[in-house]
């Protein structure tokens, strides 16, 4: 039985005590009489609030008084201490105040730190205290059960000990408080001395009568209001959002539970006027429901005030509650509504890695990188996907989320803020891939912006791996500056500038290459096609990609094209480089590097495939289990593999034992023999040092060399001309020439004081020119005859962003081309903003400029743009402009124009010099060897449409309106497009492949850019950030033997040793014959859209088709693909024929061709014709014994596995009759000045 029910189980004494002021109870032991105390509880109060208050007022009024009556004598004593120095000591003596104050301050000052929360002890005080408080409260919930006023004995009463001690830690603390008060008044009048005063001396009261009164202890609700406070002392709210929404709520509680405290006491108690006879008996917790529906001005009027003093307590508490719930409530509701829907924490699961994904977060981007990221033919993508971005996502980008939510989350926050990296867990990602805003208006802000999530990233994490995006290659500078950016430990960055122009770049030397390229890396799924359409050979080929795989063992020994034979013809691979690790241990990608490059365990292969599964077929391979299976998917992981694995470790225990025995390390032990090279990159013969054996550990490793050799080839020994590593083989990957040539010292006796390339020796290079010796007029560049030269139509202006025209010369002047075969480059635009690229292009040869715009047509015809190889339109203007169709209006416009222009056949007789494909040393009169038999007059352009264009998009969707002939739909994709598939139109959405690409493989990127940019490297980078500039170098031996590298070109079949394949042969035959005659490596062919239709009238546009099957049906009017080697006599004589690339409207090509009308100011440049037809004969009578003008090699050099026929009489006549004719038009100024 509780205590209220024992107070009320008999009404009729309270009744029979109707005239008593306080009713009585039986169960009141305390006061026989039924008196009631409770103004004993409120007195205690209200003596300390105002007798404190009244000492304070007094303290400070004698103050005052002290003051204003010592005034004067303040006076005198500051004067006294002024005039006479030794008063002052005196004074100080004589003041007993001085030292007393020092103490006060200084106890002042700790206990203002005490309570302060600037030290540890501190902080806990103040939240002990407030914890305390909170006690406090819920011991008043407690009592408020029992009645207001009750006899309680201390010694029994649990909770009323417990609030003893609570408040005597209240009024220490309060003490505290007091003296840390600069402002006593102000003190005894805030908020929390109140609630001292009306919580504290009550408690001591009760001790002394034996009798508890709630009274006022619901103000101890008060203290919620420094909640906040609290939590900030703790750390745990930062931001203001929060700190707000605390406020708000702690302040709406502590008031609402203050004030129904109140009227529980008040309603509970009656009217003091009344003899507390109109009470009515409400819980406290009644009275909290009853200031919610008044405060919310509902009042459904079940509970209601009786008592006068709730009443109009309720008046003037409806008139501030109505007005709080109005404006805290929605304020509340706002800030929890406005709370980060994605703010949370990355939980990392065990044994899955996860990446971050930053920068340019938008549903095309995100949409393009899932797509290319999670494409099922990737193998096993077990990797989480976290996107990191300061905006909320749209519903679209969200509903995107949702269906890939099993592998990506994203979370509301920035890369710039230490706090989101911690949320995302960036210490512990496999990496963090930065996307950039390809379409933003400043190109060089949207790079700074990405640098600085660079240096944010480095900064909280220097070991994470960052994979980013940039738009202009001069940015790229900036990366090097950041101390933890390190290239060699996967940190990467995929300039698109720099892609994109090598990519168009690449497609003036091979058309339809940058198409090729760009699907290679891309994640296409195949779509098969029944019907006999372009189409379906065209996605035959997109579905491969490019992968990498270690090669399997058996291919040690093994040269690179026997190898790359074996995987194509057996495995249904394409192998097409290698990486190559130096004595340093320093990695570089060889593609296509020839015979003389032999395998050695552990190497990477490059390959070209439709899925990951199918290149595991390099690893699997065993030349003892799968030498007689024709099916390729079957070959399997096998059990020689454990065996040789075995061996190998046992391999390597003795070579360490026999290293340990000779107290050497395995590097430079001396147990085995060791094949020094001069030049990593030269090919020079490898010199074998004699082995010096410290004990028999050599000939037991020879053993077991040996014995594993013969493991892995039981059946078949030295087949395909594969050579295996003896004993004396070195470690490392070998070069061997295959012949030796007398006469290579030449190459060390070369001429050092001219500089023909730059310090790298990887491009050509030439003193700088003023832009003014390039400019061409209109009537100069009419009467000049360029032919097979690059035209750039770029349309840009004083204010437009820079493209960096320099990305697309460097590999158009790469130095695997001979002087001769550089193509002379163009450029057709504004004079104001060529001036502006000039600084980056002033270093490289045949370079001019024709000031005007691409849409004249009078400009273009002064080009000779239907003589061009390739036509490229370019747009540096960024058009910030709603209707995406309209951002590229310019270069769609330029590429209408070109192609709705004709052209007469009256210069066509300059085209006698279009040439085919000549593969190193053949020469192109000798019927027997030559690839293209005899001249084959190319047809002559009489309109535009067959002039080879390509065209740079900025809108994917633009690309429908290039050709009016095709029936693309706007939205079908760009890969699947007419134009893109024809290799015409490139845009840079197709590189967003690159960043999940160079993820997953690092080594995809480096190949890419091996082969775009034309042997751009990170060391030249470094050079480039330095000087922007490239800076020449003399020719050593070193620098020349970075020349021998292959290159892209295309190899025609309408005539040469080829033309017996060409009319239906099978594709695999021409790779077997190129590869082993020529070591050049086919990978795809460039064909004639109608070629299926086998009619004689076909459309002059071709398709690319990449890496066909072995059984593949060739036409004669095919161009292959082909990866050529550096030819190292080309040079020796101007009869040396290009390998130029082919265009598209013709299956041969032209050479690309410089002349000029002789005009007065040019005579001092011009030589006679009688001259210039002697000096050619000398020139060819003295082939192999000295260079020509414009020869920039040795006479005799290495071959790589061909020998040079004599050069006969009559190919030497034959040249230097055609030679004479065409002298008939004196070479450009700039073709002399490079001599």
């Amino acid at each position: 039985m509780s205590k209220r029910e024992k107070f009320n189980q008999d009404p009729s004494i309270q009744i029979s005590k109707m005239n008593v002021i306080i009713p009585f109870s039986p169960d009141v032991p305390c006061d026989s009489n039924g008196q009631r105390m409770w103004w004993a509880f409120l007195a205690s109060s209200m003596v300390t609030f105002f007798g404190g208050l009244f000492i304070i007022l007094l303290w400070r009024t004698l103050k005052y008084l002290w003051t204003v009556c010592c005034h004067c004598n303040a006076k005198k004593k500051t004067v006294h201490r002024i005039t006479t120095g030794d008063g002052i000591k005196r004074v100080d003596k004589e003041d007993p105040a001085a030292s007393e104050v020092g103490w006060m301050t200084s106890v002042k000052d700790w206990a203002g730190v005490m309570i302060s929360a600037q030290t540890l002890t501190g902080r806990v005080l103040v939240v002990l205290v407030f914890a305390l408080s909170i006690g406090a409260l819920v011991i008043y919930f407690i009592d408020s059960s029992d009645p207001i006023e009750s006899c309680q004995n201390f010694y029994k009463d649990f909770t009323l000990q417990i609030d003893m001690a609570f408040n005597v830690f209240f009024l220490l603390y309060f003490g505290l408080r007091f003296i840390a008060a600069n402002d006593k008044l102000w003190f005894w009048l805030e908020v929390n001395s109140v609630v001292d005063f009306f919580t504290v001396p009550p408690v001591f009261v009760s001790v002394y009568l034996n009798r508890s009164w709630l009274g006022l202890r619901f103000l101890r609700a008060l203290r919620l209001i420094q909640f906040s406070e609290i939590l900030q002392f703790l750390n745990i709210l930062k931001t203001s959002n929060s700190i707000k929404l605390v406020n708000l709520c702690s302040i709406f509680i502590s008031t609402w539970l203050t004030a129904a405290g109140f009227i529980h006491l008040v309603e509970n108690s009656g009217d003091p006027w009344e003899n507390f006879q109109n009470s009515q008996a409400l819980s406290y917790w009644e009275c909290v429901y009853l200031l919610m529906v008044t405060m919310s001005t509902v009042g459904y009027g079940d509970v209601y005030a009786k008592t006068t003093l709730g009443r109009l307590f309720m008046v003037f508490f409806i008139l501030g509650g109505l007005a709080m719930f109005a404006s805290y409530v929605p304020e509340i509701i706002e800030l929890i509504g406005n709370r980060k829907k994605y703010g949370g924490s990355y939980s990392a699961v065990n044994g899955r890695k996860h990446i971050v994904v930053c920068g340019h977060i938008t549903l095309e981007s995100v949409s393009n990188f899932l797509k290319d990221f999670l494409h099922k033919d990737r193998d096993d993508v077990n990797v989480e996907i976290v996107f990191l971005h300061n905006i909320s996502p749209n519903l679209e980008l969200e509903a995107l989320f949702k269906r890939h939510f099993t592998q990506v989350e994203f979370y509301q926050g920035s890369v710039l803020n230490p706090h989101d990296l911690a949320r995302v867990k960036i210490e512990s990602a496999d990496a963090c891939l930065i996307l950039a805003n390809k379409y933003c208006a400043d190109p060089d802000a949207e790079d700074a912006s990405n640098i600085m999530r660079v240096i944010s990233i480095k900064n909280y994490h220097p070991k994470i791996r960052i994979i980013t995006q940039m738009l202009q290659y001069h940015n790229k500078a900036h990366l090097l500056n950041i101390p933890s950016w390190n290239w060699k430990e996967g940190d990467d960055a995929i300039c698109l500038a720099e892609l994109k122009l090598g990519f168009i770049a690449q497609s003036c030397l091979a058309q339809g290459l940058s198409t090729m390229l760009a699907n290679l890396f891309s994640m296409r799924s195949f779509i098969k096609i029944e019907e006999d359409t372009w189409q379906k050979y065209y996605l035959e080929g997109v579905a491969n990609e490019m992968y990498t795989e270690y090669l399997s063992s058996a291919f040690v020994g093994m040269s690179f094209p026997v190898i790359c034979e074996l995987c194509y013809v057996k495995l249904k691979l394409l192998l097409i480089a290698i990486e190559y690790k130096s004595d340093q241990r320093e990695c570089s990608t060889l593609i296509n590097p020839g015979n003389h490059v032999k395998m050695q365990e552990g190497t990477l292969g490059f390959f070209i495939a439709s899925d990951a599964k199918e290149v595991k077929r390099a690893l699997f391979y065993c030349k003892a289990c799968h030498d007689d299976i024709s099916d390729p998917k079957r070959i399997k992981k096998c059990g020689c593999k454990k065996l040789i694995y075995s061996k190998t470790a046992a391999y390597k225990k003795i070579r360490l034992a026999c290293c340990f025995d000779c107290s050497r390390s395995e590097r430079d032990c001396s147990c085995m023999p060791v094949n020094v090279r001069c030049n990593m990159d030269s090919p020079r013969r490898d010199i074998p040092l004699s082995a010096v054996s410290v004990n028999d550990c050599s000939a037991t490793l020879r053993a077991f060399e040996e014995d594993q050799q013969l493991a892995l080839s039981p059946k078949k020994k030295q087949r395909n001309g594969g050579m295996r590593n003896s004993p004396n083989s070195s470690p490392k990957i070998m070069r061997h020439d295959p012949l030796v040539i007398p006469g290579n010292d030449q190459m060390e006796s070369m001429d050092e004081n001219i500089k023909k390339y730059d310090s790298t020796g990887m491009f050509h290079w030439c003193p700088s020119k003023d832009i003014e010796k390039v400019i061409l007029t209109r009537s100069e560049a009419a009467m000049t005859v360029l032919s097979g030269h690059v035209v750039v139509c770029i349309f840009g202006d004083v204010k437009s962003a820079l493209i960096g025209l320099r990305n697309f010369v460097m590999p158009l002047r790469a130095s695997n081309f001979h002087y001769h075969e550089l193509k002379h480059i163009v450029f057709v635009g504004s004079l104001e903003y060529l001036k502006r690229e000039w600084e980056t292009l002033h270093n490289f040869p045949k370079v001019s400029i024709l000031p005007g715009t691409p849409l004249s047509r009078a400009d273009l015809r002064a080009v000779n743009i239907n003589l061009c190889d390739m036509c490229v339109i370019l747009s540096a203007n960024q058009n910030n402009i709603d209707d995406a169709s309209l951002q590229d209006k310019e270069c769609i416009l330029a590429s209408l124009n070109i192609k709705s222009m004709l052209f007469d056949d009256s210069i066509g007789v300059l085209q006698a010099n279009s040439q085919g494909f000549t593969p190193p040393g053949m020469d192109r009169s000798s019927p027997e060897n030559s690839p293209v038999h005899g001249l084959v007059r190319q047809t002559s352009v009489t309109t535009g449409a067959n002039i080879p264009i390509i065209t740079e998009l900025v809108n994917d969707s633009n690309v429908q309106f290039l050709d009016q002939d095709d029936d693309d739909d706007p939205d079908t994709e760009l890969y699947l497009t007419q134009p893109f598939a024809c290799g015409t139109a490139f845009a840079v959405s197709v590189l967003d492949s690159l960043m999940s690409a160079t993820y997953f493989n690092d080594n995809i990127l480096t190949l890419i850019r091996t082969l775009v940019t034309g042997g751009a490297t990170p060391e030249l980078e470094g050079l480039l950030a330095e000087e922007n500039a490239l800076r020449g170098g003399y020719s050593t031996p070193q620098t020349l033997a970075n020349r021998d590298r292959c290159r892209v070109a295309q190899l025609a079949l309408y005539d040469g040793p080829f033309a017996d394949l060409g009319d239906g042969g099978c594709y695999g035959d021409l790779f077997c014959k190129a590869l082993k005659t020529y070591n050049m490596l086919c990978f795809g062919i460039y064909r004639l859209r109608d070629a299926h239709l086998n009619q004689q009238s076909q459309c002059t546009k071709r398709y690319v088709i990449t890496n066909p099957p072995y059984a593949f049906e060739l036409v004669p009017s095919d161009l292959i693909f082909c990866l050529m080697q550096f030819d190292h006599n080309a040079g020796q004589s101007r009869t040396s024929l290009s390998h130029s690339s082919h265009s598209s409207h013709s299956s041969s090509k032209k050479s690309s061709s410089v002349h000029s009308i002789p005009t007065t100011n040019r005579t001092n440049r011009v030589k006679s014709r009688d001259s210039r037809d002697k000096q050619n004969a000398t020139r060819m009578s003295r082939v192999g014994q000295e260079k020509t003008w414009f020869t920039d090699e040795p006479e005799d050099t290495h071959l790589r596995t061909i020998q040079i026929k004599p050069v006969n009489t009559l190919s030497i006549n034959q040249v230097i009759q055609f030679k004479s004719t065409s002298s008939l038009i004196p070479p450009i100024r700039e073709a002399e000045d490079e001599c």
